[in-house]
């Protein structure tokens, strides 16, 4: 799979994924009227606002990137009706050819983990019939309960030609109280990025690996030093532009040869009409909006990489 995400970022020159994390208050409001006409003010109406307000975007970019990232906790808040909503998204970012990571961020052992690795990655068997049931190109996962949590998953990579992304360092501002832990004199992230890259070498595509480490655009420095340990791995970067990282931040993420990184943005893109800088588009507008901002981090990854 990771074959498959190289290409199309070669195909787009944007090593960039979108983040579909609708909450209620970035969807405009006569796609909330609209749904709630046909569904009432009810869990059904506001899966399908946000099911609508995925489309535009996804309608409005997909010919500029070449993945998108659904993070289930935006769609799980809505109860049944929202997982309905998110795999109509995965289904639908598949028709326009974008690959799908599933921000799901599981991290379990046993038979617990190898259901979310089915589930979200594999196929499950009923019967004399088997299903895919959220068919995921990648997921997260937390690898912080040891490889009991993440050897089920890395099983279902091999065996369905899927991908991980493990978390490692991550953007948010608490992560150091465990993960910058020194232990032997180092911090924990390096030695989780060491066990991701030994996890990779068995899951190979034809250059990178689909075992791939979500390190925070947010701390470059760190970013810089992982991206020694973990040559062949890719590195998915949250935290650019709402969470203040930019593309000068990033140039540390990429190999020489220009890829091993992919960048993400989720309300700096879903949520860009609400910026000053795109006001001009107005709510009916948004998803134009949605396709500036792709636009812009282009052009502002593309300068920092030279």
């Amino acid at each position: 799979m990771i074959n498959k995400l190289i290409e199309n970022i070669k195909k787009t020159n944007a090593p960039i994924v979108v983040g579909l994390d609708p909450m209620l208050n970035y969807v405009p409001k006569h796609i909330q009227d609209k749904a709630y006409a046909e569904f009432g003010e009810t869990l059904e109406g506001a899966a399908e606002a946000i099911w609508q307000f995925n489309k535009g975007i996804v309608d409005a970019t997909y010919d500029l990137i070449p993945a998108v990232k659904p993070q289930i906790a935006m769609y799980e808040q809505f109860g049944l009706p929202g997982l309905a909503a998110f795999k109509k998204t995965v289904d639908y970012c598949h028709e326009k050819g974008l690959v799908v990571i599933g921000d799901i961020k599981r991290g379990d052992i046993g038979s617990t983990s190898a259901a979310y690795a089915v589930g979200h990655i594999g196929k499950v068997k009923v019967g004399s019939k088997t299903f895919a049931p959220f068919d995921e190109d990648f997921v997260t996962v937390n690898p912080y309960l040891g490889s009991d949590g993440v050897n089920p998953f890395i099983k279902v990579c091999q065996e369905e030609n899927k991908g991980l992304f493990i978390l490692v360092k991550t953007s948010n501002p608490s992560s150091g109280e465990f993960q910058d832990q020194l232990i032997g004199g180092r911090p924990l992230y390096e030695l989780v990025g060491e066990q991701v890259a030994k996890w990779g070498e068995t899951c190979m595509g034809d250059t990178y690996s689909n075992i791939g480490a979500v390190v925070g655009a947010t701390y470059p420095e760190m970013g810089k030093v992982l991206r020694k340990i973990m040559p062949k791995t890719f590195i998915l970067v949250p935290g650019y532009g709402a969470q203040g990282g930019k593309g000068k931040d990033l140039v540390h993420f990429f190999n020489e040869d220009g890829l091993g990184a992919i960048i993400n943005s989720s309300r700096g893109i879903i949520a860009a009409y609400k910026q000053e800088t795109y006001a001009q588009f107005g709510e009916e507008n948004y998803a134009d909006a949605s396709r500036a901002a792709v636009v812009a981090m282009q052009k502002d990854i593309a300068g920092a990489l030279g």
